[in-house]
């Protein structure tokens, strides 16, 4: 049963994960773990609902039957079990979207016009492209992933050391950005400066990283006076990945030195 894939399974509500890269929060979950190949996990709060193991479904928390999406979720999941091949599928559904901007008080018709940021969608598959500083799994797409590898091997081949601070973020991950920072007396205005609302943040897309270099602290401005920043400024756009937000950029943004973005184009 440890021939786990390599994937993440996204659904409106529910992410299917591989067994083997999360990590037991208790007993249960440690046998659960043992035995699965995927594990149904709820976006909202990173709950573990159920273990697939060889017998069938295993739930991990009472009244299963009940949990929201559900349905959609064992659907993807007897779909890539069936195929043994990675999945396609279109990108999860963005109504959501509305209902969390609304608990900011925001518009997304509005908000996008303020900024000129596009409304992401969160896509259906994301690839297992290693893991970030502190030692949580990075998810991006296909693409992304394999340009992050190649352009971190040719960094080191120029004696720099890059390291991902953050890769692909869920709606609902943005969101609870959002409430921990009102928790520590933040305005909605100060966030929304650092951090794109819910459903507009590039790191939905899975193409987006957050870079940093051992011994710099994340996600600071002083990244930009490493040389690392000096590697990626040379050298990143040879590897698909440009900086999102520069200088005086159109989107309200702040200048953030370590955000950066692939793209096939």
């Amino acid at each position: 049963m440890r021939n786990c894939p390599r994937l993440l399974i996204n659904t409106s509500t529910i992410e299917l994960w591989p067994a083997n890269l999360l990590r037991a929060r208790g007993n249960a979950d440690a046998r659960a773990l043992a035995q699965a190949v995927w594990l149904l996990r709820r976006k909202r709060d990173g709950r573990y609902l159920a273990a697939q193991l060889s017998q069938g479904i295993l739930p991990l928390i009472p009244r299963l039957a009940r949990e929201p999406g559900l349905d959609e979720a064992l659907d993807r999941l007897q779909t890539i079990t069936a195929r043994a091949t990675q999945p396609h599928a279109t990108p999860t559904s963005i109504e959501g979207v509305h209902r969390r901007l609304s608990q900011l008080g925001l518009s997304a018709d509005t908000y996008a016009q303020e900024t000129g940021l596009e409304l992401i969608a969160e896509p259906a598959t994301l690839q297992f492209a290693g893991r970030d500083r502190f030692s949580r799994p990075l998810w991006l797409s296909a693409g992304a992933a394999r340009a992050w590898r190649q352009m971190r091997t040719a960094a080191l081949r120029a004696d720099i050391v890059l390291d991902a601070i953050s890769g692909y973020r869920s709606h609902d991950y943005q969101l609870s950005i959002f409430e921990r920072k009102f928790a520590r007396g933040l305005t909605l205005e100060q966030i929304l400066a650092v951090n794109a609302a819910p459903g507009f943040s590039e790191h939905h897309s899975g193409e987006a990283l957050d870079i940093g270099t051992p011994g710099q602290s994340p996600a600071e401005e002083s990244f930009d006076t490493t040389p690392a920043f000096t590697w990626l400024s040379g050298n990143a756009h040879a590897f698909g990945y440009r900086l999102s937000y520069p200088r005086n950029n159109p989107h309200g943004i702040v200048y953030e030195p370590w955000h950066w973005r692939w793209s096939a184009r």
